[in-house]
């Protein structure tokens, strides 16, 4: 086995006993006292009205989605940002900087491109009316 893999295997190991010690540990100490007041369900301080399995509006459910969707759109800008010295040069960089006269407008145009198809999807979803809440 190699060395390198070591610490993370024993990092591992120990994770998985902890873990399993904490929960044997929890099931050897609890005592289990159900009462009706502990069987009700508690959603912020409101006794619950209706059934549990009631249908919620597939509207929760879209604004959810667009929100995964440009959240992570918006997280790609973060690599983007990091590497945008390397992408608007034309040449490798010397000594972190650009040389004088080998700029490209490479890495911004890339990055207006990726905000244009951004910006197209949120006018998309906002003429398609997924953000009201009529």
């Amino acid at each position: 086995m190699d060395r390198t893999y070591l610490p993370i295997l024993l990092l591992l190991g120990f994770v998985l006993v902890n873990a399993a010690g904490m929960i044997a540990l929890s099931h050897l100490t609890i005592r289990i006292r159900p009462t009706p007041v502990k069987d009700t369900p508690y959603e912020s301080g409101i006794p619950p009205l209706g059934d549990a399995r009631e249908r919620f509006s597939v509207k929760f459910y879209m604004v959810a989605m667009l929100f995964i969707i440009f959240d992570i759109e918006t997280v790609f800008m973060i690599p983007w940002g990091v590497f945008y010295r390397q992408l608007s040069c034309a040449v490798p960089l010397v000594t972190g900087s650009c040389p004088i006269g080998k700029i490209s407008f490479f890495g911004l145009g890339e990055m207006l491109v990726f905000m244009l198809i951004l910006l197209v999807g949120f006018v998309y979803v906002w003429k398609k009316g997924a953000l009201q809440w009529d």
